[in-house]
């Protein structure tokens, strides 16, 4: 799993506590343990537990999915949207650090 450098330290300091990612990236098993790395370089940086994969609708993003990204309902639609542009079924991948 790879995420943007810019989020990194939310990661390792458990504040960032889901992500959310289109179908492409809907097939993670819960239970699993996968490595992490940086988007840009490919850095590994930690492991993750897999906890839970739901489907939501962009639509239906609330403030609570905002809280565990560690940002702003109006930052997190900008970042899906530039992310994702005009894909409105998601997937919220919960996740647990398990090492760093």
């Amino acid at each position: 799993m790879t995420f943007f450098e810019r989020f990194e330290a939310d990661i390792l300091a458990k504040k960032k506590t889901i992500t959310i990612r289109d179908e492409a990236e809907s097939h993670y098993q819960v239970g699993s343990v996968v490595d992490v790395s940086t988007y840009e370089d490919g850095r590994w940086f930690c492991k993750l537990k897999i906890e839970a994969v739901t489907p939501v609708l962009f639509s239906e993003l609330t403030d609570f999915h905002a809280q565990q990204e560690n940002m702003t309902l109006p930052e997190l639609k900008s970042v899906i949207q530039d992310i994702y542009p005009n894909i409105e079924s998601l997937y919220v991948v919960t996740y647990q650090l398990v090492e760093a």
